[in-house]
C-alpha cells in the first residue's frame, strides 16, 4: 500500500484504501449521495500504533469534554475531519442516541450565536448538551427576561437559515488565553487554562462570526438544527460556589423533527401531570413545612402506610438474604468525620459541627462509618464473614438552596443502607448478589427496565478520591468482572466515582422513559483501612477485609417520588394506602357498611366508608379522585345478596360479585403484588 494510502474499515467489513487526508464526508459519499446526506458525524477508532491530527489537545466547556482522550479509543469526529490513520470508520445518522447529543450541542452554538449577535456584551461560559437538550451559562449584568428568550429563539431561526458551516480550527494556547483576557472573558480563560497544557494548541469551532472555545464535534451546518426551542431562564453560580457571580443559564431543546419536539412536549405535560409534589399533595402524602425549614419531609398517615409497606418488605428481604439489621446515631462526633476522610472531602455536603459539653458533633451524612463501628466492636474471624449490616439509617446533608426538589433532593432521608464486610475472596460474589437484589427490587416495585453505569475515577483529579492506583485499579476490575460475568450491559463513566471507591449504578426506566439514579453497589478498599479493620484468617493472621455499600431505593425519600410518578399516584392494589372504598346507596346501608368493612379488615385490607349523607355519585367521585383501586357500592340489592357491585380504577363498573368472591381475587393480587387490578 502507497504510505500516501490509509486503510479504512467499514462495518459491513469492507476495506476501503483511501488517500491521506479523506474525510468521512467523502467516504460517505462514495458509498452513497443518501448515506452522506443522512449522515451527522462519525465514529473513528485508530488501529495504527500512532495517531495524528486527532490526538492534539481537544477541549471543550465540559470538563469530560475537555479532557484528553486515549488514542486508540472510539471517538465522534466531524465529517469534515481529514483522517490520517488506519482506521475503523462507522457513519453515524439519526438512528445513533448520540447523534442526537451532537445535535443539541451544535444548537447550543447557535444560542450563543444569537445571544452574541442580540446582546454583545455578554461573555460566555459553556453550553453542552443534556439527555433532555442542552443549555448555555452566560454572564450580562441585565438580567434576561421571558421577552429576550422570545427573541433568542427567532435569531436562532435566522442563525439556522443561514446555513452557516461548522469549521474546526487551532490556534496557540498563549494567543488564545491573551485574546480572551484582553476581552474579559474570564470563563473561557478559566477553561483554557484549567484544561489545556503550555505550549499547546487548543480547539476552537466557528461558524459565520461566532468562534467557541470547543472540542466538538459538530453537525456539517447550522441548518443541520432542524428542531430547536428555547425553554426556560434559570440561575447557576459560576463554578458552582455561591460566592462567585451569578450567571444565567439559558435551556433549550433539539430533535431531528417537529414531530419529535411536539413529542417531546406531550412527554413533559404527562410529566408534570404526575408531578409528585402536586400529587402528593392531592392525595395527602407528605407535605414540606416551611416553618420547619426547606428540604425536610414529613409524611402524612397515608404516605407513612406507603412507607412502612416499603420498609417492611424490604426489612424481610434482607433477613432472607442473611444481611443482620442495625441502627446507628444520627449525629456523632466530628472526629469520627476525619478518620473516615468525610471532612476532607465531603465538608460542603455536611452541616456545620455543633458544640456539646465535650465535643463538637455533626449530623451524619451517611450511615457507613457507623456500621464499621459495629463491626469493629468485637473481634472477627473469617468464619464470620461476609458480615451483612443493614439499616433505614436518616442522614442529613447539605443541599443549597434552589437545588431541593420536593422528594427527589432533600436535606434529611433515609437511606436504605447496607454494608457488607468480607474478606477479598468474597467480594465478587456479594457484589453479584446485591445487583441481584436490587434487580428483585426494581421489578417488584414495578420497574422492569434500567441501565447500569459502571462510576471510576479521574487518576488526574486525585484531590478528591483515597487511595492509591493499585487499589482503585483492582476496585475497578472486580465490578467490571462481575457485569462481564452477568452478562450485564454497562457504560463506564470516568470521574463519577464515590471517594473512597467505584461503583455500580443502576438506573431505572420509568412509565415516561425518564431514567432515575436510584440503586448504587459500592467498592471500598479505603474505609476499611482508614479504621484499621481487622479479621483473623484461616492462616491464624490478621488481615484487613474489604467492604462493599449498597443502598438498593437509595433513599426511601427519592424511591417513593419517583414511584408516585411511574404510577401517577395510582398505586398497584399492595401498595396503595387505601385499597378499598365503601359507598353504601342509601343511609339504610349503614350497617352493611359496617359489616363489609369489617370483614375487609379482618381479610388484612385498608378500608375506608363513606356513610355521609351524600348523593352515591359524589362519594364514587371522591374516592376515584383519590385513585382508589377498588370502590364497592351496594343497595338493597347487593345487601340480600351478600354482594358488592365492583368499581375498578381505570376500568369502571365491573358488575356485581359476591364478597367472598372478591376478597379471593384481591388477596391474590395483594399476595402476588401485581400491578394490574
Amino acid at each position: 500500500m502507497s504510505q500516501n494510502q490509509i486503510s479504512i474499515s467499514l462495518p459491513d467489513g469492507a476495506v476501503r484504501q483511501v488517500p491521506y487526508g479523506t474525510t468521512p464526508f467523502e467516504i460517505a459519499h462514495s458509498i452513497s449521495p443518501r448515506l452522506a446526506a443522512a449522515s451527522v458525524v462519525a465514529r473513528i477508532t485508530p488501529v495504527g500504533a500512532a495517531s495524528h491530527a486527532l490526538t492534539d489537545n481537544e477541549d471543550s466547556p465540559e470538563a469530560a469534554m475537555y479532557s484528553a482522550v486515549s488514542a486508540s479509543a472510539p471517538r465522534l469526529v466531524d465529517l469534515s475531519t481529514p483522517l490520517s490513520e488506519d482506521a475503523k470508520l462507522e457513519l453515524i445518522t439519526e438512528k445513533d442516541p448520540e447523534a442526537l447529543k451532537v445535535v443539541r450541542h451544535s444548537a447550543a452554538h447557535v444560542m450563543a450565536t444569537a445571544v452574541l449577535e442580540l446582546y454583545p456584551e455578554t461573555k460566555l461560559g459553556h453550553g453542552p448538551a443534556t439527555d433532555s437538550g442542552f443549555f448555555y451559562d452566560f454572564y450580562r449584568e441585565k438580567p434576561f427576561t421571558p421577552e429576550d428568550l422570545t427573541a433568542i429563539e427567532a435569531k436562532m431561526a435566522e442563525v439556522i437559515a443561514r446555513d452557516e458551516k461548522f469549521e474546526r480550527i487551532h490556534e496557540p494556547r498563549e494567543q488564545a488565553l491573551a485574546e480572551f483576557e484582553k476581552d474579559g472573558d474570564f470563563m473561557k480563560t478559566h477553561f483554557v487554562t484549567k484544561f489545556t497544557e503550555p505550549g499547546s494548541e487548543v480547539s476552537f469551532y466557528k461558524n459565520g462570526h461566532f468562534t467557541d472555545f470547543c472540542r466538538g464535534p459538530h453537525v456539517p451546518s447550522t441548518a443541520r438544527v432542524k428542531a430547536v426551542k428555547v425553554t426556560n431562564l434559570a440561575g447557576a453560580y459560576w463554578l458552582g460556589d455561591e460566592k462567585n457571580p451569578q450567571l444565567q443559564r439559558i435551556y433549550g431543546t433539539a430533535f431531528f423533527s417537529k414531530k419529535d419536539l411536539d413529542e417531546h412536549f406531550a412527554r413533559l405535560e404527562e410529566a408534570a401531570r404526575r408531578d409528585h409534589r402536586l400529587l402528593g399533595k392531592q392525595l395527602d402524602l407528605f407535605s414540606i413545612q416551611e416553618l420547619a425549614g426547606p428540604g425536610l419531609i414529613f409524611w402524612h398517615p397515608k404516605g407513612a402506610i406507603i412507607r412502612k409497606i416499603m420498609e417492611d418488605w424490604m426489612r424481610d428481604e434482607c433477613l432472607r438474604r442473611g444481611y443482620q439489621l442495625v441502627y446507628t446515631p444520627h449525629v456523632m462526633r466530628a472526629g469520627l468525620w476525619e478518620v473516615s476522610g468525610h471532612t476532607g472531602v465531603y465538608a460542603k455536603n455536611m452541616f456545620t459541627p455543633m458544640e456539646l459539653d465535650d465535643s463538637e458533633y455533626r449530623l451524619k451524612p451517611m450511615n457507613c462509618p457507623g456500621h464499621i463501628l459495629i463491626y469493629k466492636d468485637s473481634p472477627k474471624s473469617y468464619r464470620d464473614l461476609p458480615a451483612r449490616y443493614a439499616e433505614f439509617g436518616n442522614v442529613y446533608r447539605y443541599e443549597r438552596s434552589g437545588t431541593m426538589q420536593g422528594l427527589l433532593r432533600v436535606r434529611g432521608f433515609t437511606q436504605d443502607d447496607a454494608h457488607i464486610f468480607c474478606t477479598p475472596g468474597q467480594v465478587e460474589s456479594e457484589v453479584a448478589a446485591c445487583i441481584d437484589f436490587a434487580e428483585a427490587v426494581l421489578k417488584t416495585f414495578g420497574f422492569n427496565e434500567f441501565k447500569i453505569e459502571l462510576s471510576s475515577w479521574d487518576p488526574n483529579d486525585r484531590a478528591h478520591y483515597l487511595g492509591g492506583d493499585d487499589n482503585w485499579n483492582l476496585a475497578i476490575g472486580s465490578l467490571e468482572k462481575v457485569l462481564k460475568e452477568k452478562g450485564i450491559a454497562y457504560k463506564t463513566i470516568p470521574g463519577e466515582a464515590a471517594f473512597y471507591g467505584p461503583k455500580i449504578d443502576i438506573k431505572l426506566v420509568d412509565a415516561l422513559g425518564r431514567l432515575w439514579q436510584l440503586s448504587t453497589v459500592q467498592f471500598d478498599f479505603n474505609l476499611p483501612a482508614r479504621f484499621e479493620l481487622e479479621y483473623v484468617g484461616e492462616d491464624g493472621e490478621r488481615h484487613q477485609p474489604v467492604m462493599v455499600h449498597r443502598a438498593l431505593f437509595g433513599s426511601v425519600e427519592r424511591f417513593f417520588g419517583v414511584l408516585i410518578e411511574h404510577y401517577a399516584g395510582a398505586f398497584p392494589l399492595w401498595l396503595a394506602p387505601v385499597q378499598i372504598g365503601l359507598v353504601p346507596i342509601a343511609e339504610r346501608h349503614a350497617a352493611y357498611a359496617e359489616k363489609l368493612e369489617a370483614e375487609l379488615k379482618a381479610a388484612g385490607f385498608r378500608v375506608e366508608s363513606d356513610v355521609r349523607n351524600e348523593k352515591m355519585n359524589a362519594k364514587i367521585r371522591d374516592f376515584a379522585n383519590l385513585k382508589t383501586p377498588y370502590i364497592l357500592v351496594f343497595g338493597d340489592k347487593e345487601q340480600e345478596a351478600g354482594a358488592v357491585s365492583v368499581r375498578t380504577r381505570g376500568k369502571g363498573d365491573q358488575g356485581s360479585m359476591p364478597l367472598a368472591d372478591f376478597i379471593a381475587k384481591a388477596k391474590n393480587l395483594v399476595a402476588t403484588q401485581s400491578t394490574e387490578l
